[in-house]
């Protein structure tokens, strides 16, 4: 893909002597919203730690628009790809107020015009600028959740990898975290690899999914097929049954 965001190609990924994933190749490109869908233990989390540097026992290729991505720690690499973890609350360093973390990304890097940065980045979070000296224990999850992608964006990247963003949230609060995302990627131009279990939320957020079982991928499909039920793999059409078909989110 010429104008991918994001290319795999036969990537393995071990844990010690563990394999957990298989030769899996898929292009993500410029400005979609691409899925990893599957049950736990599939592989779909170890995919997004191997990009991000977390996992670096892998072999295969790995490139980030057009750039190959090594295994040494690579600083430049964070300007380009960040990524927001599952729990807000394990994310954000519980001494440090929401300016302190969402300026550290620019004091690493850096970067000035800080209070400027940080007060954009709370207007396009949706947090009102009397959030800026708080504690993470003063926020509620929905609001955590925001300051960490405020704090993934602080560097203007233009990949996000996003591991179940919404599952450690209350129901009320995913959609709201839902339409944020929506909304940055059309606003920012942003290209989204998205893990997760739950279906609805692909349908809403994405373009396409591949569909993963023991480390390997066993279909990729658009997101209206997803939406019909036309999914090729008997596992896919599993998952498709266990939620029910009701493709909205909560």
């Amino acid at each position: 893909m010429s104008n991918s965001a994001l290319s795999l190609n036969n990537l393995s990924v071990s844990y010690g002597s563990t394999r957990v994933v298989h030769e899996v190749s898929f292009d993500v490109a410029q400005g979609e919203s691409f899925a990893l869908v599957g049950e736990s233990g599939s592989g779909k989390s170890t995919i997004l730690k191997a990009i991000s540097g977390l996992a670096p026992d892998w072999t295969g290729n790995l490139s980030v628009f057009g750039a190959a991505r090594g295994h040494a720690p690579d600083i430049a690499f964070a300007e380009t790809c960040q990524m927001v973890f599952q729990d807000p609350y394990g994310s954000l360093h519980p001494r440090k107020t929401v300016d302190s973390c969402l300026a550290e990304p620019l004091a690493i890097h850096g970067i000035g015009g800080r209070d400027k940065r940080v007060r954009e980045m709370l207007d396009a979070v949706g947090l009102d600028q009397r959030f800026r000296f708080r504690f993470p224990h003063q926020l509620s999850g929905g609001q955590r959740q925001r300051v960490a992608i405020a704090r993934a964006l602080m560097l203007e990247p233009r990949l996000l990898l996003l591991d179940e963003p919404t599952s450690a949230l209350d129901v009320s609060v995913q959609a709201e975290i839902l339409n944020l995302l929506k909304k940055l990627r059309r606003d920012q131009g942003l290209t989204y690899l998205l893990v997760t279990h739950n279906l609805p939320v692909v349908s809403f957020l994405c373009d396409r999914l591949a569909v993963m079982r023991h480390g390997r991928i066993v279909e990729i499909a658009d997101v209206e097929s997803l939406k019909t039920g036309r999914l090729a793999d008997a596992y896919s059409q599993e998952l498709f049954a266990a939620s029910g078909g009701a493709l909205q989110p909560a």
